[in-house]
């Protein structure tokens, strides 16, 4: 069985009747936009907030929904602006601008001889996603947007109670969830591994200090089972275990990378532009001509939780939605690498 696209999604959005009509309206997960430019990219995000809020969804760019919903495809300068899209940059405005976290994919293909392009935009996992900061007439703080059929908008009461409830709800679980295991494994025998402090506590006085490596390797709190063999509990280990007769501390120290990358991609831009009157799109060419993201020395990609990193450590490709932080010392060398 063939595996469904995104691509192939939307070129089911875009079947038409014998007439020339598009078969499917806009929806809650269904956008239409009859050309693509950077000066709407706004009021693009306050769609992808409306959409995450609710079941995910799609922008497509390309139609023409009024007076007709009819296929036009994008223009010659549509088409330039979408191959001048920065994913990083596109990421850096919508961490800015949102509460939580927008998983999104850009894309652009062709059909029966005209050019389209999509945006797709999935359900968030932490909801609801709230707008941070004004940014012209399209996103005002403290808002919310929800996909509703066919249009976007502030969020109404009935569906933010919604929200709240699931998300309590889902808390509720989770709490229900661990408190069943520890009831089976008993108080005596369960401890606790934080993550962040790199520690695991019992209902003892000691601590065990874990080193952030073998935390990495350890399985068995996440994806570990228990299984019982001649009546005796075990705890089945994934990783290697080394038998000590003593507890060594060390003090291990989380390096922050925020403190030595501390600027995002807008802030990057902002400041060459400031120093030297270079435009965006050059800050944007030159950081691709340098493969800049690449290199540590002044860019390092801000995963925003393990598995981004996992992925790239296994395929050596970034997840489209994971921006690039950069330290002060990118500014010169791009503005240096304008001059030649």
């Amino acid at each position: 069985m063939k595996i469904m696209t995104h691509v192939d999604e939307v070129k089911e959005f875009l079947k038409t009747r014998e007439d020339g009509t598009l078969i499917h309206r806009e929806s809650m997960t269904l956008e239409f936009k009859e050309s693509f430019n950077f000066a709407g990219l706004a009021d693009y995000y306050r769609d992808f907030a409306a959409f995450a809020n609710n079941k995910g969804g799609y922008l497509v760019y390309g139609v023409k929904d009024r007076p007709r919903r009819e296929l036009i495809g994008l223009t010659a300068k549509s088409k330039e602006q979408c191959d001048k899209l920065d994913p990083e940059g596109v990421a850096g405005h919508l961490l800015e601008d949102f509460s939580s976290h927008i998983n999104w994919e850009f894309n652009t293909f062709e059909l029966d001889g005209k050019n389209y392009a999509y945006f797709y935009v999935a359900e968030a996992k932490e909801k609801p996603v709230i707008c941070k900061k004004d940014e012209g007439d399209n996103l005002k703080e403290g808002e919310i947007y929800f996909r509703y059929t066919g249009r976007t908008q502030r969020i109404r009461y009935t569906e933010l109670e919604d929200i709240i409830k699931a998300r309590l709800e889902e808390q509720n679980k989770q709490w229900m969830d661990m408190l069943t295991k520890f009831g089976k494994t008993g108080p005596a025998n369960a401890a606790i591994l934080d993550m962040d402090k790199r520690t695991l506590s019992t209902n003892e006085p000691q601590v065990l200090v874990v080193d952030e490596d073998l935390v990495e390797r350890i399985k068995f709190i996440k994806e570990g089972e228990f299984v019982e063999k001649e009546g005796a509990p075990t705890l089945k280990l994934v990783g290697d275990v080394t038998p000590i007769n003593k507890l060594e501390v060390v003090k291990h120290e989380k390096v922050n990378p925020l403190n030595e990358y501390p600027l995002s991609a807008t802030e990057l831009a902002k400041q060459v532009q400031e120093k030297s009157g270079m435009q965006q799109r050059n800050v944007w060419q030159i950081i691709k001509d340098k493969r800049l993201k690449e290199n540590k020395d002044y860019a390092y990609y801000n995963f925003r939780y393990k598995k981004q990193a996992d992925d790239y450590l296994r395929t050596g490709r970034v997840p489209q939605t994971v921006p690039s932080i950069y330290k002060l010392a990118a500014v010169d060398y791009i503005i240096k690498a304008a001059n030649g």
